[in-house]
């Protein structure tokens, strides 16, 4: 950790945050060492080289699924997705699920118009409550402030790809979370109190969603797109599927998997689910993503104001 040394939030506040989770780190600032910014960078590498020497003594240890934290996102949404890339991700989080995994559906201002069927799939009465209230509190508030929140979504970018309806775009977030029962709601970044499906109450803008499902422990994160997203994420391997042709066709260099073969080369949901499960397997192994191997590395955090802390309170 490295930081200027006047902050508000230290180097040696972040350091001693990370030291609890038992992970090697180091901090210093650059206002303590004398020649400034060169030296500051001299001695960034000295603690660098030492850590990898000490990283080339780790070996590679056999871990099940059950081990495994999926992020489900999505971005750029068109109306081919809901048809195709996101419910063959939805099959692929019940088998992670299935497997004793755990799954995080964030994005929860697009659950707007289909509470009920998320509420049917809730553990108990607590969790459908909580998913009732979440959604109506927002609404609410939103009101309040003037705004008709369902008269500000799908987005222009959404309406370009052919959605038409904010119940038409949440049917498609909803899809990636596939069938399996929902354990609870978490706070922005929050972990997961056990296995299972999760869902996460933040605004869903892409990258700020997934710096939330990466604080939350995800691993990995797998995000579909229709008319193509490049973002990826400094900590989580980010995997791109997308079910429009023309969007894959010219950002091939962007998209791991190709879901408009559903269309195309006549396969089916389960047909790109198997494709998407393999990749996601070998990423576990170590296998770069094509944001990865691009260097994106985007970072932005959610940083609720009174207001909307209220709306988001559960």
């Amino acid at each position: 950790m490295v930081g200027l040394g006047c902050e508000n939030i230290t180097s040696k506040l972040l350091a001693r945050k990370i030291k609890q989770s038992k992970k090697p780190v180091e901090f210093f600032d650059v206002q303590d060492i004398q020649g400034g910014t060169p030296s500051a960078i001299e001695k960034g590498i000295k603690i660098g080289k030492k850590m990898s020497e000490a990283a080339k003594e780790l070996k590679r240890e056999p871990f099940d699924f059950s081990h495994l934290v999926l992020g489900l996102e999505c971005g750029s949404s068109d109306s081919i997705s809901g048809i195709s890339a996101n419910p063959s991700l939805g099959i692929v989080s019940d088998k992670v699920v299935k497997l004793g995994g755990t799954s995080i559906l964030p994005e929860f201002t697009e659950w707007i118009g289909t509470e009920h069927l998320l509420i049917e799939r809730a553990v108990n009465k607590d969790v459908a409550e909580k998913i009732h209230l979440t959604l109506n509190r927002f609404l609410e508030g939103t009101k309040r402030l003037g705004i008709d929140f369902r008269g500000i979504q799908p987005t222009p970018g959404n309406i370009k790809g052919g959605l038409t309806t904010i119940e038409e775009k949440s049917l498609g977030t909803i899809a990636k979370a596939g069938k399996a029962p929902i354990q609870g709601l978490l706070d922005y970044s929050e972990v997961p109190k056990g296995n299972g499906l999760w869902l996460m109450v933040e605004p869903g803008l892409d990258i700020e969603s997934m710096t939330g499902l990466a604080a939350a422990g995800a691993h990995i994160i797998i995000m579909t797109t229709g008319r193509g997203s490049p973002c990826g994420n400094p900590v989580a391997p980010v995997i791109k599927v997308c079910g429009n042709k023309r969007s894959c066709e010219w950002m091939a260099g962007n998209i791991d998997i190709d879901a408009s073969k559903i269309f195309t080369e006549n396969k089916n949901i389960e047909d790109i689910a198997e494709v998407l499960w393999t990749k996601l397997k070998s990423t576990c192994n170590g296998e770069r993503t094509y944001a990865e191997i691009l260097g994106f590395e985007d970072l932005a955090i959610l940083r609720a104001n009174t207001i909307l802390s209220t709306m988001y309170q559960l």
